[in-house]
């Protein structure tokens, strides 16, 4: 028996995206208004003011910066624009809230930029398995996305895959 063995999987025509590759490699800092609210609960505007002017913004120098108060305080928007306005020259994304929800809105992001065209009628795997925690949403986003375009989707490993999507 001097059978050569093939590896299916290396020579098959499946395209693998791992959606951990674009999961924010970046450092994600969080900016809490919290403690720049009177008693940690009113926002007063000119001490706020004077208390952004006199921050260290280069502590967020290329970083993905979550914006968010957790006080419960009624800030107003302006209060946020304001925190914008310094941070945009330092930072390389800014946004609203927590940082789970910086990862899923860079996530989102960076899945929406993917060339679909890149994957048309091909056979498509969604990587299932890794050590970073890629949420739900970013499954059902990558699905949404190819479905239009692609032959097939499957979730899992090449090796052993769970069917998702045919075109017939």
């Amino acid at each position: 028996m001097d059978e050569e063995m093939i590896n299916k999987v290396a020579v098959s025509s499946l395209e693998t995206i791992d959606l951990a590759s674009y999961y924010p490699k970046e450092e994600i800092a969080v900016f809490d208004l919290k403690p720049y609210l009177f008693m940690e609960l009113i926002l007063k505007e000119k001490d706020f003011r004077a208390a952004l002017h006199l921050t260290d913004w280069t502590n967020y120098l290329h970083k993905i910066v979550a914006v968010t108060c957790t006080a419960d305080a009624i800030i107003p928007v302006w209060a946020y624009m304001l925190v914008a306005s310094y941070l945009q020259p330092v930072a390389t994304e800014i946004i609203m809230g927590d940082e789970k929800n910086a990862v899923r809105q860079i996530l989102l992001k960076r899945i929406e930029a993917i060339d679909v065209e890149e994957y048309k009628d091909k056979r498509v795997v969604i990587k299932g398995c890794g050590d970073l925690p890629i949420g739900e949403f970013a499954y059902m986003e990558i699905t949404r996305k190819l479905r239009p375009v692609t032959r097939s989707i499957m979730y899992g490993e090449p090796c052993s895959t769970v069917p998702i999507f045919k075109r017939k």
